[in-house]
């Protein structure tokens, strides 16, 4: 993580306070998916929040956000998540949009190990006291444009 895009499109040096920010919501979310801990990762999302993850449909606030990493419990044993080559931007006062690439590193519950490199958009906001993800989307990188003909 490394740079931020300003109002006029330049990039710039990342705030110190957002590049924190993101790596504080990193180590919680990677704390939490060591042990595919459900309850851990939802407490991690906002009460609104809004999640398009590796599957089809929206995952809306908490409970949704519960919903969609217990779908894993049979699957996923652990997981790993690393951010690079994001880009920051203040939105406002305590809200960062960070955008970028994902690699993430699967422990399945088989023992297998598995893994995967994912675009990634984060909106993070701080809610009583603590940095939360608001907005969480990840998408597959695709190998062409999705244009027929």
């Amino acid at each position: 993580m490394s740079s931020t895009v300003d109002g006029e499109g330049a990039v710039a040096a990342a705030p110190p306070r957002a590049e924190q920010a993101l790596q504080e919501v990193l180590a919680s979310w990677n704390r939490a998916a060591e042990s595919w801990d459900v309850e851990a990762l939802a407490a991690l999302y906002t009460e609104d929040a809004l999640m398009f993850g590796g599957r089809p449909g929206l995952a809306v606030g908490v409970a949704g956000m519960r919903g969609y990493f217990g779908s894993y419990v049979d699957v996923l044993a652990s997981a790993h998540l690393a951010l690079v080559d994001q880009y920051l931007v203040e939105l406002a006062p305590e809200v960062y949009l960070a955008q970028g690439f994902g690699v993430f590193k699967f422990g399945r519950v088989d023992g297998g190990q598995t893994g995967t490199t994912m675009r990634t958009t984060l909106v993070i906001a701080r809610r009583d006291g603590r940095w939360k993800i608001r907005q969480h989307h990840f998408s597959s990188i695709p190998d062409k444009p999705p244009i027929d003909g």
